[in-house]
């Protein structure tokens, strides 16, 4: 494999909290010299079409996938996000798990508006919308209508202030579970990934048992690379990788103007990521096919 053959399997457009253009990430990606990338909006699968086309008409290899946000039980955290790659976007499972999760995600965004005007910072969910680039509206979106309007000096007092859990403007969300995250990737023919795990503030061993709960649910994979890690976190991820049998993965987290000091592929500079990742999982999903058909 050639050495320069890097790819992002982490990233977001404006169909959820990022800011570029389904076509406009394959278009960075191909001027940056990445050869695969991957889509991985949440909860939804709305920019994956003009995504994959755009990878067609470009040249650069596109990879469809989601982030899925699970509900969690263990530790102190309240939730914690699966990514699926390389499934099937049309696959029939996907209908009603989008219907559900773009329900819940409605119901909690307009909570969350009511609970901001009652703390003297009225807002109303069609301006929230109306920054928004898709259907899906997040705490970035928020965080951006709050800044827009004054109520708050920069995105990061925002949600320091006001979106974070515990904080006033902050409703928890309807989430599936990690297997029932983890099923719908699979059942779509894609393969599941540990997203991020280090940004849920667990120690080692409290990451290594988390591993232990969801392997045995189906997990295939768990980010190794990731924009924030330092190389010893970055060690310490490959560890859990190989004892748990996991796929290494990992990505930038792109989300254009809304993590300005993210950048794609690279993410704060430190990022490489080899292609061979995506190879074996690629390898691993055309043997699971083969075996079916």
């Amino acid at each position: 494999m050639e050495k320069n053959k890097m790819i992002d399997l982490h990233t977001h457009s404006y169909c959820s909290d990022g800011t570029f253009s389904p076509e406009g990430l394959v278009l960075l990606a191909k001027k940056q010299g990445l050869y695969a990338i991957a889509l991985t909006d949440h909860d939804t699968l709305d920019g994956l079409e003009q995504f994959l086309l755009a990878g067609k008409n470009h040249g650069i290899e596109t990879i469809p996938g989601i982030e899925l946000a699970a509900r969690c039980h263990s530790f102190h955290q309240p939730e914690l996000h699966i990514v699926g790659l390389g499934f099937d976007p049309k696959a029939p499972i996907w209908i009603d798990q989008m219907k559900i999760i773009q329900q819940n995600r409605r119901t909690r965004n307009i909570k969350m508006a009511a609970q901001l005007t009652q703390i003297g910072l009225p807002i109303t969910i069609e301006e929230v919308f109306q920054n928004g680039g898709g259907e899906i509206i997040t705490r970035a979106h928020f965080a951006n209508v709050l800044l827009k309007k004054g109520y708050v000096y920069t995105r990061d007092d925002a949600f320091s202030k006001y979106l974070s859990q515990g904080r006033p403007g902050y409703v928890p969300r309807i989430l599936p579970t990690p297997k029932e995250c983890i099923e719908t990737i699979h059942l779509a023919g894609g393969i599941s990934i540990l997203a991020h795990p280090t940004l849920y503030q667990l120690a080692q061993d409290q990451l290594d048992a988390l591993c232990q709960k969801l392997v045995p649910l189906g997990l295939d994979g768990i980010e190794c690379f990731y924009s924030t890690y330092t190389p010893a976190q970055r060690k310490n991820m490959m560890k859990l990788a190989k004892k748990h049998s996991l796929f290494p993965s990992g990505g930038s987290d792109f989300h254009g103007e809304n993590k300005p000091f993210i950048s794609l592929g690279t993410g704060k500079g430190n990022l490489a990521i080899p292609y061979s990742l995506w190879e074996n999982m690629k390898a691993h999903l055309n043997e699971i096919k083969g075996s079916i058909d």
